[in-house]
């Protein structure tokens, strides 16, 4: 109705049409030369890595707190690298390396900016129930018949499905193993329904993840070193994000997150046998109860 009126009023009219390129300046989106006035961030999120959206959570919450208005944006690895590439995405804080992502942040490096790593702790593994008959994934081929030969994964675009089918099997003729790919949640499932069942089960993981709290499992030790050593976890953005919203980029460069700590927000999301779509108020209940620690994040 404003906008209206100006327009029918004919004095007023060039000073209507600069106060709506004005407003249009202040108010526009991220990406568009708004700058920190725009306020609104997209956060891209790697479908089934819980430790990705355990840490998505906590920032969407922290961020709205401080008056920007952000949102969730779910998808597999690849189309969030993309997404955050294209601009469609302002950021994600799951991305791996040295090995894990390192194709994605190779094949986008142009149009990415890499924050650096809040977490060094995070590792790929092959896991077994504790009690299972092999130790290493050397005697895995050997073995495989008690497993029901099958090689439990996750999405078929991960990272840790890549590594597998490129390095683990190949190294450790596990080829006549059934490697099943569909999605973390599928994979987990099978994990516990074997668990209960007192079945042996291999699964594709990574450290940091609540199971290892929930399920007595154990990693199989990988001689040959497919899966890497230890990898950090690092937060990138598209470009331009640190010139649109450079509290939020400091906020972010900043970033550190310990596992045991991660754990802790973790096990409360996710060890649980409530189907939970969202987070929100369980994740804004652990920061009241690591206040102090949340109040660091945007100082």
């Amino acid at each position: 109705m404003k906008k209206r009126h100006l327009l029918s009023t004919l004095v007023l009219g060039s000073a209507a049409a600069l106060a709506l390129v004005g407003c249009s300046a202040d108010t526009g989106n991220a990406g568009n030369g708004g700058g920190e006035a725009g306020k609104d961030i997209t956060i891209g999120v790697f479908n089934g890595w819980p430790e990705g959206e355990a840490v998505s959570y906590l920032w969407k919450l922290a961020l709205e707190d401080k008056g920007y208005n952000v949102d969730l944006e779910y998808a597999d690895a690849g189309p969030v690298f993309q997404g955050v590439a294209g601009g469609d995405y302002d950021v994600a804080l799951d991305g791996w390396l040295p090995l894990t992502h390192a194709a994605y942040f190779d094949e986008f490096g142009d149009d990415i900016v890499d924050l650096g790593s809040w977490n060094d702790d995070a590792k790929l593994t092959i896991a077994v129930n504790a009690d299972a008959p092999v130790d290493s994934l050397a005697d895995l081929a050997a073995a495989s018949d008690q497993f029901g030969g099958r090689l439990i994964g996750i999405e078929p675009g991960a990272g840790l499905t890549k590594a597998t089918q490129e390095n683990v099997i190949p190294t450790y003729g596990l080829e006549g193993m059934d490697y099943i790919t569909s999605s973390t949640p599928a994979m987990l499932a099978e994990l516990s329904s074997k668990l209960d069942a007192g079945e042996n089960v291999a699964v594709t993981l990574w450290r940091p993840h609540w199971a290892y709290d929930a399920y007595d499992i154990k990693d199989l030790a990988d001689p040959d070193g497919t899966l890497g050593d230890a990898e950090s976890i690092h937060t990138f953005t598209r470009t331009g994000f640190d010139t649109d919203f450079p509290e939020v980029s400091a906020w972010l460069k900043d970033f550190r997150m310990d596992s045991d700590m991660l754990f802790s927000l973790e096990n409360v999301m996710y060890n649980t046998d409530e189907d939970i779509t969202d987070y929100t108020d369980i994740v804004r209940q652990w920061m009241t109860e690591n206040k102090e620690w949340v109040d660091s994040l945007t100082v």
